[in-house]
């Protein structure tokens, strides 16, 4: 620990060198003294270009600049339909503040006569933010991550997504073109941060302009790139290749074509040295940008995927990770009414992965130590094709076309102090075709009709095959007699579901609409699925019994009328609804058919205080009906794992959501400051839950429905914000979740509470070294323990000898549970040193990964079901040297 104080204390020191500053700050009005919201005020250095602070008013016309002493600058103060003022000032090294109020004069020109002759670093219109990415970076960023970090407002999360203001970006265009429509990781770790002019957020983003008036865009966020002026019309990338020790390599080409009429990006990734371009948690959540469907219409229905249960990767390190992928993407708009887009995305890879976990079962006081060894494949194709008509502004159409398909594999090795030795082997090629059909028609001033039609079809066919000494479920028939209890699964699953909406909107004033829904969800799916032992004379032994057999059919369909009416007033928006569904379910199993018909009447309720432009307090309530799909319905038993058995239950009934949630949002340009807090509370009724018997560390679960309810809290905070050159971070997040399962016939109730801390402080100097620090602190608190874990971290970026950039981040773990039973200590310290000439196209990289050469990390978790505690010693790879050689086309 006295490692990281000294190295927290030398990161540090920059701070302190770089923050003995002047503050000069007043107000800006015009000549009748009533201030400016929103007017710019820059400070340059005198005689130069060198941006050296800047400012943007706020409601009372403030404005504050943090300036060197000792300097002589001129302030260029601007505001839409006022002349721009110049403004020499000297700062002496007395470094006392200043105060300065600025009057500015209405201009008698025309606004496309007024000549602006600098860049603003951050132009507010409407509900489009422009950063101007030269006035925040240092020209030391690789890529489209490294610049938006520094943006005010800003962040990429552990999983390279992007937030605003504390809200998911859900799409990022690149000159109005979509990038990879339905994933913003790909673009923020692929667009060369060199190509980049400026970054636009586009708030309350509806690509309907015709319905931007009567739906509720708050959330809705997207990113524009703007290029600069030497990549447009012009083919521009990268080729990067590298080799290191014990035979790893790397290579990446890549390659954008922008135009007005066209774009294309090609990008590839073919490396070993434990980089993931994409994985199976971002298949399994790509979108394609696909529209919701049924979203917000107070039914849950999801269909389940049925997998066997991977293990994951985590935090994108493994023992090994050997990746292929290629991805194509294209825009094209043959003229102004059309455009067509589309993306073809495959990926290879190749996972080995080794754990050490401790189990402890809580209810039947027993613990299991195992160590688990598995080796994944996984080949995987995503192909998206869609076209937008917009023959005038009242018109809208869209089509899309979306369809998925892998095969994953997984060997796996288990050796466990209850069970001994099992190996498994599972496959799984899962396929799905997603087709979205879209009209939006403004028929006057005063009605809207917007159509909504998906379709989706899935299909999947896991195999699962297990070899152990010994085989734990009764209901199983198998010759315990041989040596190797040798038990094969085969299951299919197929969807066909439907789901269409027919909305009319009337406006009664322009602030106030009423909205009349008209929706439908129609499923259909079917189970097959049989188990069987292999003999060791090759024989095959079926179990013929119906309760290790499936041949099930389920039909779902949802009819329902949706009434909400929306008004605004003043700085209240209120938005109350109530839908009418009918409900019919059909099961036909055993030789019998079950059918049930529901009616649920469902409210819901939004309401926001909008204070300002960029603040506002939100509330939501809602009530959904949760629906089960047939994996949870077919009465045949299903192997999930090892030592998971699954049966269904036909007689399950629907379960109640109750949803509250209260938000803030504050975002001020003036101080660049970012506040978002929200708690959240969800009360689940007649939940669907599980009835566990557990046979030792085996258990046979079914689902049912629970008259005691499932509860969760939770919590989060987050403020930001950004000084002339620091930029800070706070967040805090709380979840306590309470679970009531039937374990072995008896009701069990648990809890699972989680909270995280982090603090981060960041330099970004123009010409100076950067530097981050920053200290996360998270606890984990079960039924009968918990633990903490403590994590400093720090990253650096300098610049040195004119042509040299060196890049290092460093984390430091310190892991333990309650009792002290389990400690593990261990760090992180990543490096690279690019040496590139200016103006030259080739760019030198020397890279270290994992440089403290640790090899394993700490993970633990709550399951619920089997009312157990998992902590788990997880290895990844050893330290890794690389060359690499980057070609800029």
């Amino acid at each position: 620990m006295k490692k990281v104080t000294t190295l927290l204390l030398f990161t540090l020191v920059p701070f302190l060198v770089f923050s003995q500053n002047v503050k000069l700050e007043g107000v800006v009005k015009d000549a009748s003294g009533k201030p400016l919201e929103m007017a710019n005020v820059i400070a340059f250095k005198k005689g130069t270009k060198f941006l050296q602070s800047y400012s943007i008013t706020g409601t009372n016309g403030h404005y504050k600049l943090s300036l060197e002493d000792s300097q002589e600058y001129t302030l260029k103060v601007s505001y839409l339909g006022f002349n721009t003022k110049s403004i020499d000032i000297s700062i002496d090294n007395s470094l006392k503040d200043l105060k300065k109020d600025i009057v500015l004069n209405e201009s008698s020109e025309a606004l496309n006569e007024v000549e602006i002759t600098y860049e603003m670093p951050v132009k507010i219109v409407g509900d489009t933010i422009s950063y101007n990415v030269d006035s925040f970076t240092s020209g030391k960023e690789k890529k489209l991550e490294d610049i938006l970090k520094k943006l005010p407002g800003v962040d990429i999360d552990d999983n390279g997504e992007v937030e605003v203001e504390g809200k998911k970006v859900q799409k990022i265009l690149v000159e109005g073109k979509e990038f990879f429509d339905g994933d913003t990781k790909l673009a923020t770790q692929n667009i060369p941060a060199s190509a980049i002019d400026k970054v636009q957020v586009l708030k309350n983003y509806n690509e309907v302009a015709g319905m931007r008036g009567v739906t509720n865009n708050e959330d809705n966020i997207a990113i524009n790139i703007k290029l600069k002026q030497g990549k447009k019309r012009f083919w521009f990338g990268e080729v990067n290749a590298g080799a290191g020790d014990n035979e790893k390599y790397i290579a990446k080409p890549k390659l954008f074509y922008y135009s007005p009429e066209k774009s294309i990006n090609i990008l590839a990734d073919f490396n070993n040295i434990g980089e993931t371009p994409f994985t199976m948690r971002d298949y399994f959540r790509f979108t394609g940008g696909l529209r919701g469907g049924m979203s917000g219409s107070g039914t849950s229905f999801n269909v389940s995927s049925g997998g066997l249960g991977f293990m994951t990767v985590q935090n994108n390190k493994a023992q090994e990770i050997i990746s292929k992928f290629g991805a194509l993407n294209f825009s094209m708009a043959p003229n102004k009414t059309i455009d067509f887009n589309g993306f073809a995305i495959v990926n290879d890879s190749e996972t080995n992965m080794f754990t050490e976990s401790n189990t402890v079962y809580n209810n039947l006081n027993l613990t299991e130590d195992s160590d688990t060894r598995a080796v994944q494949g996984s080949t995987l194709a995503m192909l998206k094709f869609s076209t937008t008509y917009k023959p005038n502004t009242n018109v809208h159409i869209d089509y899309d076309i979306f369809g998925k398909t892998s095969k994953q594999t997984e060997l796996m090795d288990v050796n466990s102090t209850q069970r001994g030795a099992v190996d498994t082997n599972k496959e799984e090629t899962p396929f799905s075709l997603n087709q979205n059909f879209n009209l939006y028609y403004t028929i006057d001033d005063k009605n809207i009709f917007a159509a909504e039609i998906q379709h989706n079809y899935e299909k999947d066919e896991p195999l699962y095959n297990s070899f152990a000494t010994t085989q734990p479920f009764l209901v199983i028939p198998s010759d315990n007699t041989e040596e190797l209890i040798d038990i094969i699964q085969n299951k299919k699953t197929t969807t066909n579901k439907f789901d269409a909406k027919l909305d009319y909107f009337y406006l009664l004033t322009p602030k106030s609409n009423i909205n009349l829904t008209l929706g439908t969800t129609l499923s259909k799916q079917s189970l097959t699925s049989s188990i069987n032992q292999t003999l060791a004379n090759g024989s095959i032994l079926n179990f013929t019994d119906a309760s290790l057999n499936n041949d099930a059919n389920y039909n779902f369909s949802d009819l329902f009328l949706r009434l909400n009416y929306k008004m605004v007033s003043g700085i209240l928006t209120f938005n109350p609804g109530v839908s009418v569904h009918n409900y019919i379910t059909k099961d036909t199993q055993l030789g019998t058919v079950e059918k049930e018909n529901t009616i649920k009447i469902l409210p819901d309720l939004y309401a926001r205080l909008q204070f300002k432009s960029s603040e506002s307090l939100r509330f939501n309530y809602s009530i959904t009906t949760q629906f089960s799909d047939i994996n949870n319905i077919a009465e045949g038993y299903i192997l999930s794992n090892y030592n998971s058995l699954k049966q269904g239950n036909r007689a399950l009934e629907n379960a109640l959501y109750h949803k509250y949630s209260l938000s803030y949002f504050s975002f001020s340009m003036f101080s660049f400051t970012n506040v978002h807090a929200s708690i959240n509370y969800t009360k689940k009724v007649d939940g669907i839950k599980n009835s566990t018997e557990l046979i030792g560390v085996d258990r046979i679960s079914t689902p049912v429905n629970s008259n005691l309810a499932d509860e969760t809290f939770s919590a989060s905070f987050r403020y930001g914000k950004t000084y002339s050159r620091l930029k800070t971070n706070f967040r805090a997040s709380f979840n306590n979740s309470k679970f009531n399962n039937i374990v072995n016939n008896q009701a069990i109730s648990s809890k699972s509470i989680s909270h995280n801390y982090q603090a981060s402080i960041a330099s970004k100097f123009k010409d100076a070294p950067n530097f981050e620090v920053g200290y996360q602190k998270s606890f984990a608190e079960y039924s009968n323990t918990g633990s903490t874990t403590d994590r400093p971290f720090a990253n650096m970026e300098i610049g040195f000898f004119k042509n040299f950039i060196l890049t290092a981040d460093y984390s430091y773990y310190n892991y333990k549970n309650d009792e002290n039973t389990i400690k593990n200590t261990y760090s992180f310290l990543n490096a690279d040193l690019y040496y590139q000439q200016k103006d030259s196209k080739w760019e030198f990289k020397i890279s270290a990964d994992n440089l403290t050469n640790n090899t394993s990390m700490n993970t633990d978790s709550y399951n619920e079901i089997s009312d157990s505690n998992l902590t788990s010693l997880y290895y990844i790879q050893p330290r890794i040297y690389l060359f690499s050689v980057k070609y800029n086309l």
